[in-house]
């Protein structure tokens, strides 16, 4: 089985994180192969409305289906940002050097009401930790699933494309990259707000020797939005070394706020900071069953504190 990367744009059919990556794979468990994607692509579109999700889940996408397992790489270092890998930017982890031990969504909606989006339609776009929280193992209840939880702050019409081992970039066999589909999104018509759960691969795989920066990736996807409405959820892990050690994520989250003085359109997920140690699994890439139910509903509390229903977003960092 080829478990490599396939750069986009004329690079090279070879990948440097290769080997690393066969044998990340094979070690793991059953169980954690499924929390890292298992090469999963799910293309969904939920019609949602009422208090039921109509015809359940219908082919959206043409794109990969049945390609091999494939590992769901989550990454570290930035080419060009070594120094800000070294320390969080204060704007978009503050939260966490507090050890936020709320859920500060649901404490939002408790004083305020039931949180309304804007965002009659979204698109998401996501990696294997969106692969999970469409997952009836690693979220039981279908109410807390990610389809449910959009619908409740006002989401009619949600396209959903998660594949595990997504970047922006570079693709696995079989598979497509995030840049790839919103744009194919896009040529088919598609109008309306983009959720974008991507990044912990990017900068693994930056982190592995691609010749694509930080800053380029993050300007390929808001490229394909086209200026319409972007949340763009951040990324956190709970290793100190290797290709996914956190010093890379904030690297990457760093990145992310800065790009928010070139889009208007973009609003920041701070997910790093309401994350906590004990959601995570054990290769502290993933997330349990609690931390995905708080993943799914915070990505959506967050959509709507982003793009609310009436008036403006206080910041463009939601959390």
């Amino acid at each position: 089985m080829r478990s490599r990367y396939e750069h986009d744009q004329n690079h090279p059919d070879s990948w440097p994180g290769e080997n690393w990556l066969t044998d990340w794979w094979h070690g793991l468990t059953s169980r954690r192969r499924w929390a890292a994607g298992a090469g999963v692509v799910l293309a969904v579109v939920l019609a949602l409305t009422g208090v039921a999700i109509a015809g359940g889940f219908t082919s959206d996408e043409p794109a990969a289906t049945g390609q091999a397992p494939v590992p769901a790489p989550q990454g570290p270092a930035i080419q060009g940002l070594a120094s800000a890998a070294q320390s969080p930017a204060p704007a978009v982890r503050a939260a966490s050097s507090a050890g936020a031990s709320t859920h500060s969504a649901r404490a939002v909606a408790k004083k305020g009401g039931p949180l309304r989006t804007s965002c009659q339609s979204v698109a998401h776009i996501g990696d294997s930790t969106s692969v999970d929280l469409l997952s009836p193992v690693s979220v039981p209840d279908a109410a807390q699933r990610l389809g449910a939880q959009y619908r409740d702050v006002g989401v009619r019409h949600l396209h959903i494309d998660a594949s595990g081992g997504r970047s922006v970039v570079e693709e696995m066999p079989g598979q497509i990259n995030g840049y790839k589909v919103a744009s194919s999104y896009w040529a088919h018509g598609y109008r309306g707000c983009w959720v974008f759960a991507l990044g912990t691969n990017d900068v693994a795989n930056v982190q592995a020797g691609s010749a694509i920066g930080v800053t380029a990736r993050i300007d390929q996807m808001m490229s394909a939005a086209h200026g319409e409405p972007a949340l763009w959820v951040n990324t956190r892990t709970e290793l100190s070394a290797g290709p996914w050690a956190d010093s890379g994520e904030q690297a990457w989250d760093t990145a992310l706020a800065q790009a928010l003085k070139t889009y208007p359109n973009l609003r920041i997920f701070n997910w790093s900071a309401v994350a906590q140690p004990s959601w995570f699994l054990g290769d502290g890439i993933h997330y349990n069953t609690t931390g995905c139910a708080f993943r799914a509903h915070d990505i959506a509390a967050a959509l709507a504190r982003a793009f609310p229903a009436a008036g403006h977003s206080a910041s463009r960092i939601v959390t």
